[in-house]
């Protein structure tokens, strides 16, 4: 049986957040708080470390880096994510760009 399917594809935006259709304040932290966790979660597998061995090196337990590697957004400020980017020796950036509303 043939049918003919037809989709609609958009174009999404840079923030999945706001395309799930958080408000632009809450979008804007989900998105820095998992873009400072990948990097983290980068960083821990560069290092071919397990989890205990990362615990211990940001001074957390395992289940707290179970929690970053797991991607469990709410878990994490952007201060606690900065501050263990800063012990692995890296350097964040912030960029403020004006937008339209």
């Amino acid at each position: 049986m043939d049918r003919e399917q037809n989709f609609i594809i958009t174009q999404g935006s840079d923030n999945i957040f706001d395309d799930l259709g958080f408000d632009r304040s809450e979008a804007a932290n989900l998105k820095i708080r998992a873009d400072l966790m990948l990097a983290l979660k980068e960083y821990i597998q560069s290092q071919g470390w397990t989890q205990e061995q990362a615990a211990e090196f940001f001074q957390e337990t395992q289940p707290r880096i179970s929690n970053l590697i797991n991607g469990e957004i709410s878990r994490f400020s952007v201060d606690k994510l900065i501050n263990m980017l800063s012990r692995a020796g890296m350097e964040v950036k912030v960029e403020v760009l004006s937008i339209a509303a």
